[in-house]
């Protein structure tokens, strides 16, 4: 199965609606109305766009990307998904196909990435999801999720695999489950050239949103104090993202550890906890660091954190609806002057804290981003506009950056870089203004974002392209939607 490189009038056209109307088509090409036919996927299955590569059959995966014909420069980006965890519905096996493919379409629609130039994948490792494993409609392997060592035997074979057929095309990573998703990226970032958006891509917006917020406060990475209550691989790698500034703005790496706390569903996560999962374990907090500190069901609570660390940044990733009360709000207020609040769960029924109570509660002082859509908030006669955290303003211009230079690695530098590029491109100087940009003019924001990611990429020695204009360079990598000469 393979994603199709014939392009028809009506897919131009498609393709011209979706990136001329980006703002009202996402939700559509993609979150949420992905999530329901991801749902319905073998129920409603014509044809595949994306190849489909079985753990029960790895002698067949350098065979299915052979057959699609592609030489070695003919791809630049390849988006591939075991579907464990998708967007907020969790496991769906081969069904999460679409997933990769809609990531495409964002890629196409925001960037210009040339769609004859992509590839879309799905790993069929099993599923543990019962409805699917009983449904006879279902195309997937009927057996649970494989893990362990053949697990990483099959990841490491695909990585090996399209890296030698195509060893110029950026490897995006998405909707993989926790650990794997982290494991995967520590353990193959320095040799393949690979980025997980749910980790690296949800960190680096987030980081624009921080950037806003010090443009108001005034302050830099180094006299932050973040908290991240949800501490999966999402809220850890916002943690890394931040970490990563700190010691950029002259904190060694130790001393930005310890400006961060993690706060899961067992409470503040400590080196005492025998089932913390290893991704949390580089910033988990001496057990006898907070032995005197209140306690309620064993756990340290959120709310007891905030009075104890009094966090100048606080990030919400853990899908627990009204988890931010207004105790925690007000804590956060008294603890600092504009405290940077981020309940970036979605959907609405799962976020932390809805900006029409943070407002009031912190009396107009908390800077706000969402995960969420959200209308702008009135209070004391000043109207809040609030950013939406949305990765389509960042990973489309990151992954057109890699290409346009070559970069055989995503730094931490090209991540920040692109951060730096999204908060660049909204004004905070006025009361209650965004800390994000809206998604009206993605094209354009891409290009910048691919701007500053190719120049970092320059910067850190790992371009492999040169050119003697970068900005032409950039608008000439955007593919259109028109027939060519």
């Amino acid at each position: 199965m393979f994603i199709s490189t014939s392009f028809t009038t009506a897919t131009k056209c498609c393709i011209t609606v979706i990136t001329d109307h980006l703002a009202e088509m996402l939700p559509i090409v993609y979150d949420p109305t992905i999530g329901e036919a991801i749902k319905k996927w073998s129920g409603d299955y014509r044809q595949s766009r994306a190849v489909y590569l079985s753990i029960d059959r790895p002698e067949d995966v350098r065979a299915s990307f052979e057959n699609l014909g592609y030489g070695p420069d003919d791809i630049d980006l390849l988006v591939v998904s075991d579907a464990q965890e998708i967007l907020g519905i969790g496991d769906w096996g081969v069904n999460g196909t679409d997933i990769s493919v809609g990531k495409l379409a964002v890629y196409t629609a925001a960037a210009g990435i040339d769609p004859a130039r992509v590839i879309a994948v799905n790993l069929d490792v099993g599923t543990d999801n019962e409805a699917l494993l009983n449904d006879p409609a279902y195309l997937g392997n009927r057996h649970a999720r494989i893990s362990g060592q053949a697990y990483d035997d099959f990841i490491e074979l695909y990585l090996k695999t399209v890296s030698e057929l195509y060893p110029n095309a950026l490897l995006h990573f998405e909707d993989f489950g926790p650990g794997n998703a982290r494991r995967i990226l520590v353990n193959h970032a320095e040799q393949y050239r690979i980025f997980n958006d749910d980790m690296q891509g949800t960190g680096a917006i987030v980081m624009a949103a921080v950037f806003s917020g010090l443009k108001v406060t005034q302050q830099s990475f180094a006299e932050q104090r973040l908290l991240v209550y949800g501490a999966g691989t999402a809220g850890t790698g916002m943690a890394d993202q931040i970490h990563a500034a700190m010691v950029r703005s002259g904190l060694s790496a130790e001393e930005a550890k310890q400006r961060v706390w993690l706060v899961d569903i067992n409470g503040l996560v400590t080196d005492d906890m025998q089932d913390a999962p290893d991704y949390q374990q580089a910033y988990a907090r001496s057990a006898a660091e907070v032995q005197t500190w209140a306690r309620a069901d064993g756990k340290i609570n959120l709310l007891t954190v905030v009075q104890q660390v009094k966090p100048t940044i606080l990030i919400g990733t853990s899908t627990n609806h009204g988890a931010f009360t207004q105790a925690v709000i007000e804590a956060m207020a008294a603890g600092t002057e504009r405290p940077i609040i981020l309940p970036l769960s979605n959907p609405t029924e799962r976020i932390e804290a809805m900006p029409a109570d943070i407002i009031p509660w912190s009396k107009g002082k908390a800077l706000i981003a969402t995960g969420i859509p959200v209308a702008p908030v009135s209070y004391q006669g000043v109207d809040y506009h609030i950013g939406q955290g949305n990765n389509a303003l960042l990973y489309p211009g990151l992954g057109l950056g890699v290409i346009v230079s070559g970069a055989k690695h995503v730094t931490d530098g090209m991540l920040l870089a692109a951060a730096e590029a999204v908060a660049g491109q909204v004004d905070v100087s006025s009361p209650g203004a965004a800390l994000l940009p809206p998604v009206d003019n993605l094209r354009a924001s891409s290009a910048t974002v691919a701007l500053a990611v190719a120049k970092q990429a320059i910067a850190d020695g790992v371009a492999t392209k040169q050119h003697d204009n970068l900005v032409q360079a950039v608008q000439d990598a955007m593919w259109q939607p028109v027939y060519r000469d």
